[in-house]
Protein backbone atom coordinates (compact mmCIF):
# COMPACT_ATOMS: atom_id res chain seq x y z
CA UNK A 1 0.00 0.00 0.00
CA UNK A 2 1.23 3.50 -0.84
CA UNK A 3 2.02 5.47 2.33
CA UNK A 4 0.97 8.72 0.62
CA UNK A 5 -2.46 7.50 -0.54
CA UNK A 6 -5.16 9.64 1.15
CA UNK A 7 -7.52 6.86 2.22
CA UNK A 8 -8.30 7.45 5.89
CA UNK A 9 -11.13 9.56 7.24
CA UNK A 10 -10.64 11.84 10.25
CA UNK A 11 -12.11 9.19 12.56
CA UNK A 12 -9.91 6.40 11.19
CA UNK A 13 -6.73 8.52 11.33
CA UNK A 14 -7.55 9.70 14.86
CA UNK A 15 -8.05 6.10 15.99
CA UNK A 16 -4.72 5.02 14.47
CA UNK A 17 -2.93 7.97 16.09
CA UNK A 18 -4.68 7.53 19.43
CA UNK A 19 -6.15 11.04 19.31
CA UNK A 20 -9.55 12.66 19.34
CA UNK A 21 -10.86 13.60 15.85
CA UNK A 22 -11.22 17.22 17.00
CA UNK A 23 -7.46 17.29 17.69
CA UNK A 24 -6.80 16.38 14.06
CA UNK A 25 -9.11 19.15 12.89
CA UNK A 26 -7.25 21.61 15.15
CA UNK A 27 -3.87 20.47 13.79
CA UNK A 28 -5.24 20.96 10.27
CA UNK A 29 -6.37 24.51 11.09
CA UNK A 30 -2.92 25.28 12.58
CA UNK A 31 -1.16 23.78 9.54
CA UNK A 32 0.68 21.11 11.56
CA UNK A 33 -0.66 18.12 9.62
CA UNK A 34 -2.68 19.11 6.57
CA UNK A 35 -4.61 16.24 4.96
CA UNK A 36 -5.79 16.17 1.38
CA UNK A 37 -9.39 16.99 0.61
CA UNK A 38 -12.09 15.12 -1.27
CA UNK A 39 -14.28 16.87 -3.83
CA UNK A 40 -16.83 17.42 -1.04
CA UNK A 41 -14.03 19.04 1.08
CA UNK A 42 -13.82 16.10 3.48
CA UNK A 43 -10.41 15.39 5.01
CA UNK A 44 -8.49 12.31 3.89
CA UNK A 45 -5.33 11.24 5.72
CA UNK A 46 -2.55 9.00 4.50
CA UNK A 47 -0.41 6.65 6.57
CA UNK A 48 2.38 9.22 6.32
CA UNK A 49 -0.01 11.83 7.78
CA UNK A 50 -0.69 9.48 10.70
CA UNK A 51 3.08 9.15 11.26
CA UNK A 52 3.30 12.96 11.31
CA UNK A 53 0.44 13.09 13.82
CA UNK A 54 2.34 10.68 16.07
CA UNK A 55 5.47 12.85 15.76
CA UNK A 56 3.48 15.96 16.71
CA UNK A 57 2.08 14.09 19.69
CA UNK A 58 5.58 12.95 20.74
CA UNK A 59 7.02 16.47 20.45
CA UNK A 60 4.17 17.90 22.52
CA UNK A 61 3.95 15.25 25.22
CA UNK A 62 7.49 13.91 25.56
CA UNK A 63 9.56 16.95 24.57
CA UNK A 64 7.14 19.53 26.02
CA UNK A 65 7.18 21.72 22.90
CA UNK A 66 4.18 23.97 22.29
CA UNK A 67 2.23 23.83 19.02
CA UNK A 68 3.87 26.98 17.59
CA UNK A 69 7.29 25.44 18.21
CA UNK A 70 6.19 22.16 16.65
CA UNK A 71 4.95 24.00 13.55
CA UNK A 72 8.32 25.75 13.25
CA UNK A 73 10.20 22.45 13.64
CA UNK A 74 8.06 20.75 10.98
CA UNK A 75 8.47 23.71 8.59
CA UNK A 76 12.25 23.63 9.04
CA UNK A 77 12.33 19.85 8.47
CA UNK A 78 10.40 20.29 5.21
CA UNK A 79 12.79 23.05 4.18
CA UNK A 80 15.83 20.88 4.95
CA UNK A 81 14.33 18.02 2.91
CA UNK A 82 13.81 20.39 -0.02
CA UNK A 83 17.39 21.68 0.25
CA UNK A 84 18.76 18.12 0.41
CA UNK A 85 16.85 17.25 -2.76
CA UNK A 86 18.24 20.35 -4.51
CA UNK A 87 21.77 19.52 -3.32
CA UNK A 88 21.47 15.98 -4.71
CA UNK A 89 20.37 17.41 -8.08
CA UNK A 90 23.25 19.88 -8.12
CA UNK A 91 25.78 17.19 -7.22
CA UNK A 92 24.46 14.96 -10.00
CA UNK A 93 24.70 17.87 -12.45
CA UNK A 94 28.23 18.65 -11.26
CA UNK A 95 29.26 15.00 -11.75
CA UNK A 96 27.84 15.07 -15.29
CA UNK A 97 29.77 18.25 -16.07
CA UNK A 98 32.96 16.80 -14.61
CA UNK A 99 32.63 13.69 -16.77
CA UNK A 100 31.91 15.83 -19.83
CA UNK A 101 35.06 17.88 -19.20
CA UNK A 102 37.15 14.71 -18.86
CA UNK A 103 36.27 13.50 -22.35
CA UNK A 104 39.08 13.41 -24.86
CA UNK A 105 38.49 13.91 -28.55
CA UNK A 106 40.72 13.00 -31.47
CA UNK A 107 40.65 13.41 -35.21
CA UNK A 108 39.77 10.14 -36.91
CA UNK A 109 41.41 8.84 -40.05
CA UNK A 110 38.63 10.29 -42.21
CA UNK A 111 38.88 13.71 -40.54
CA UNK A 112 35.91 13.12 -38.25
CA UNK A 113 36.01 13.83 -34.51
CA UNK A 114 35.90 10.75 -32.27
CA UNK A 115 35.73 10.34 -28.50
CA UNK A 116 38.71 8.50 -27.07
CA UNK A 117 38.65 6.72 -23.72
CA UNK A 118 41.01 8.29 -21.21
CA UNK A 119 44.28 6.41 -21.08
CA UNK A 120 43.78 4.92 -24.55
CA UNK A 121 45.61 5.79 -27.70
CA UNK A 122 44.06 6.13 -31.09
CA UNK A 123 45.48 3.54 -33.41
CA UNK A 124 46.50 5.17 -36.63
CA UNK A 125 46.71 2.81 -39.58
CA UNK A 126 49.54 3.58 -42.01
CA UNK A 127 48.44 4.54 -45.50
CA UNK A 128 50.04 3.59 -48.78
CA UNK A 129 51.24 6.46 -50.92
CA UNK A 130 52.84 5.80 -54.30
CA UNK A 131 53.60 2.22 -53.37
CA UNK A 132 55.37 3.06 -50.08
CA UNK A 133 53.93 3.04 -46.54
CA UNK A 134 53.95 6.24 -44.49
CA UNK A 135 52.29 7.27 -41.22
CA UNK A 136 48.85 8.79 -41.51
CA UNK A 137 49.90 12.05 -39.89
CA UNK A 138 49.57 13.89 -36.61
CA UNK A 139 46.99 13.22 -33.95
CA UNK A 140 45.22 16.25 -32.48
CA UNK A 141 43.69 16.05 -29.00
CA UNK A 142 41.15 18.50 -27.65
CA UNK A 143 39.83 18.72 -24.10
CA UNK A 144 36.73 20.88 -23.59
CA UNK A 145 36.83 23.61 -20.95
CA UNK A 146 40.58 24.20 -20.99
CA UNK A 147 42.01 27.47 -22.14
CA UNK A 148 44.94 27.27 -24.50
CA UNK A 149 48.24 28.61 -23.16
Amino acid sequence: MNDDAPLLTVTQAAELAGMHPQTLRQYDRLGLVVPRRTLGRGRRYSRRDVAHLLEVQRLAQVEGINLAGIKRILDLERHVTSLERQLAQLLAYQAEQYQAERRVFAAGTEGDVVVVQRGRRVRVEPRAVSGSRIDAGALVLWRPGRASD
